[in-house]
């Protein structure tokens, strides 16, 4: 099970720090199980401003999540990509990470990466943050996006 040796993640200083979430739809009940978890860290850490911007997929949040980037100290990107019986799995996965890793290089902002890339709708619906779900993907992004933000200011990196 991924999610094996997570680290706890402690954020402190967060409440000036502005996330741009960027969403895809397909996958109605993961989607809304990953934006809503990271709505509850958002809330929870004391992130103030923040704005949800939803796409129609997954190959869309990398030109998204670049605009974002130019308003935000934080950028969190939630997708889901389920294999099917083509190559369209690999070309969408790797072109969305690929893509959000420019941006975040680019911009010199994190990219919160919550992009499930799994083998079954039951693997993704476990990873969404829903009832019964053994993850939390959506506030594992927004985590590790905020705390990056933190730490990029502190030693005076942050645009």
């Amino acid at each position: 099970m991924s999610g094996a040796g997570a680290p706890a993640i402690t954020i402190e200083g967060a409440e000036h720090v502005r996330v741009g979430v960027v969403a895809a739809q397909w996958h109605t009940e993961v989607m809304d199980g990953l934006v809503s978890g990271a709505q509850k860290a958002l809330a929870e850490i004391g992130v103030e401003q923040y704005e949800v911007v939803r796409v129609p997929g997954s190959f869309e949040l990398p030109v998204v999540a670049r605009a974002l980037a130019g308003r935000y100290d934080a950028v969190v990107a939630l997708g889901v990509v389920i294999r099917g019986g083509t190559p369209h799995f690999e070309y969408v996965c790797a072109a969305a990470t690929d893509g959000l890793n420019r941006v975040a290089l680019d911009s010199g902002k994190p990219i919160g990466f919550g992009l499930l890339t799994c083998d079954t709708e039951a693997q993704a619906l476990d990873r969404a943050g829903l009832p019964g779900s053994r993850e939390d993907k959506g506030r594992e992004a927004v985590e590790a996006a905020v705390a990056t933000a933190v730490v990029l200011r502190n030693i005076g990196m942050s645009q």
